[in-house]
């Protein structure tokens, strides 16, 4: 049962949450048709998980300075002076933004720094249930169907097909076009992609370095997995021939349209989705499992063992032993006697001391 100072804090967070969501529910009503979109169809379950890491991490409310306060008071009014900002010039996408600092400013405000540090992060990851602004997407659009393009065109090449490259198009070897549209441009599986390899950082507790590193493969490994998918309908419509009977099969049973072509379900289907996705988070497992060989931290370093012929051991994971903690005193453990092999040794004698007998008085020395 939360103490009353516990309490205050969390119901404080709670009024003044209300109170924001009121102010920004005209563009909170929006979300729900940008994620009808399918290029922001996780939109929807980023603040499910925003509030279970919430609930995950959520720690007991310390002392509330008065430096907490006034940041806090500061963060809401530049989120507000950023949103009228705005409002003035008709920035649609930037003015729902602004709901996450103001976020922030609460939890600030009502919590402290010790409330703020484990729950920035989180609020931060709200950012991805938002669309990217108009401006953002038509210069990710051409450079991205390009890359697809080209990578796409190499890969049928490197497989033995015959496929040039015509624009964003792919001209393959039976004549058939293949259009890399907007669709297939890689930016809905660029979005998803970097708000899981962000959802991997929160919860994953690696090194700093680690989450560097995931971070800036998260786009490249994007763009690998989609061009996986343009290579792979590339290979069905060559191979369209052969795939016919199956084609017709699964027209039968009613998982394709009459007259559709494995190559053309393929494209735009669930399993082109969910093939997508595994295949980038088998990307990611296999970076860090790469870079757990490349790199050894301080637990795992060797240390040479006395004794041990110079050969260096790895010392068990776990808290260090007190010898290894600068600082730490080291504990004197006894150590049991050796096992003798062999024949025992023979005991030494235990000296004893020798004393010279004198002949009592009157005595003719002799013993009787």
């Amino acid at each position: 049962m939360w103490s009353p100072e516990q309490r205050l804090p969390w119901t404080v967070i709670g009024v003044l949450s209300a109170l924001l969501a009121y102010s920004y529910w005209p563009s909170l009503a929006q979300l729900p048709s940008f994620w009808d979109n399918p290029q922001y169809q996780h939109g929807w379950i980023v603040p499910v998980f925003t509030v279970l890491l919430l609930f995950w991490w959520r720690k007991p409310v310390g002392p509330i300075t008065a430096s907490a306060r006034a940041a806090g008071v500061g963060l809401l009014l530049l989120s507000f002076g950023m949103r009228l900002w705005c409002a003035s010039f008709r920035i649609v996408t930037l003015d729902m933004y602004t709901f996450v600092p103001a976020l922030m400013g609460v939890f600030l405000l009502a919590g402290g720094w010790s409330m703020f540090r484990w729950s920035w992060a989180p609020i931060a990851s709200l950012i991805f249930m938002y669309p990217l602004p108009d401006e953002a997407t038509r210069y990710l659009l051409g450079p991205l169907q390009t890359v697809a393009t080209i990578v796409s065109t190499y890969s049928l090449q490197t497989l033995g097909l015959d496929a040039y490259r015509d624009g964003n198009r792919i001209i393959l070897g039976d004549g058939q076009v293949l259009g890399v549209v907007d669709a297939c441009s890689g930016l809905k599986m660029l979005t998803i992609f970097v708000w899981l390899a962000a959802m991997l950082m929160l919860v994953g507790g690696l090194e700093w370095w680690e989450n560097l590193v995931i971070a800036a493969s998260a786009i490249p490994i994007a763009l690998v997995c989609n061009a996986f998918r343009i290579t792979t309908v590339g290979v069905m419509y060559n191979f369209n021939d052969s795939l016919e009977g199956l084609s017709t099969s699964l027209a039968g049973m009613g998982l394709l349209e009459k007259g559709q072509s494995l190559a053309e379900a393929f494209h735009d289907s669930l399993p082109a989705a969910l093939l997508m996705m595994l295949l980038a988070v088998g990307f990611l497992v296999l970076e860090m499992k790469i870079l757990s060989y490349l790199v050894v931290t301080d637990d795992l370093a060797p240390s040479m063992v006395a004794g041990g012929g110079g050969i260096p051991r790895m010392r068990p994971a776990g808290p260090a032993p007190a010898a290894m903690v600068p600082g730490a005193v080291r504990p004197v453990i006894a150590t049991p006697p050796r096992p003798t092999t062999g024949f025992p040794a023979i005991p030494k004698p235990i000296p004893t001391e020798k004393r010279s007998v004198s002949p009592p008085p009157g005595g003719d020395g002799k013993m009787g």
